[in-house]
């Protein structure tokens, strides 16, 4: 590998003037570039959620229609993004199924995720949805630009030192005043299950974090365990609502 590096320096200039060279556009260089800095976790996530993709979709596929108090929450949620509409982003949009639920509520909802065999899922599935492949780490919007952000299971996926990191860049997309609502499995432990990482939490400390990243509290509620199709909660599942505080404040 050195003495391959050391003869496109001596020949080329170097590995970006070579594939400059071969018609390489600078786009493609640059993501490139950017997934070779990306962290571990990312790529891992990534990797595990292309390979179950069409797996969890069909697992899945009755979500949120068999949920009554996560459609309940969501409601709640559209109807505060009604009070200022705009642009909502769901981070971690899997197969699309939240994301077109809140689109059927009448919100101009795009989904984002990781994985782009869970991005063609989702646009298989629900077309009349806008999707596209990105990450929560750092979301392509421009700063106060989302009149409502939403993590639907996605924070899971996340190691806790990620955590302040993300929640600051939930903050920095939304418009004053406009409302973030978080939904995760409670408990301590970390799990593996297909070669993905699942990071279980509580409530309390995932507000604080929210509140250390700027973020004010609004709601939050536990559920119990429930049993849906196809799946059988061994854990409750926490809601939190939070948002950015509005101008002025």
């Amino acid at each position: 590998m050195l003495n391959t590096l050391l003869h496109a320096e001596q020949r080329y200039g170097g590995v970006e003037s070579y594939l400059r060279g071969i018609g390489v556009e600078q786009r493609h260089l640059d993501a490139v570039r950017e997934r070779l800095r990306e962290p571990a976790f990312l790529t891992e996530t990534r990797r595990g959620w292309d390979a179950f993709a069409e797996e969890y979709a069909e697992r899945f596929r009755d979500e949120p229609a068999a949920r009554i108090w996560d459609r309940a929450l969501l409601a709640g949620f559209a109807e505060l993004v009604g009070v200022a509409p705009g642009p909502v982003v769901e981070v971690g949009s899997g197969p699309g199924n939240t994301t077109a639920h809140l689109h059927g509520l009448g919100l101009d909802v795009t989904g984002i995720d990781l994985s782009p065999r869970m991005v063609a899922v989702a646009r298989r599935d629900h077309p009349q949805v806008h999707y596209e492949v990105g990450s929560l780490t750092a979301i392509d919007r421009p700063d106060a630009s989302l009149a409502g952000l939403v993590a639907w299971y996605s924070i899971i996926n996340l190691p806790d030192d990620a955590l302040p990191a993300v929640f600051a860049e939930f903050r920095r997309v939304l418009a004053p005043g406009a409302p973030v609502i978080l939904a995760f499995q409670i408990g301590d432990d970390v799990r593996v299950l297909e070669d993905i990482t699942f990071h279980r939490r509580r409530p309390e400390a995932v507000a604080a974090l929210l509140a250390a990243a700027g973020l004010e509290p609004v709601l939050r509620t536990v559920r119990e365990p429930a049993e849906y199709p196809g799946q059988v909660e061994q854990v409750p599942q926490a809601y939190l609502v939070a948002r950015r505080p509005p101008a002025g404040r």
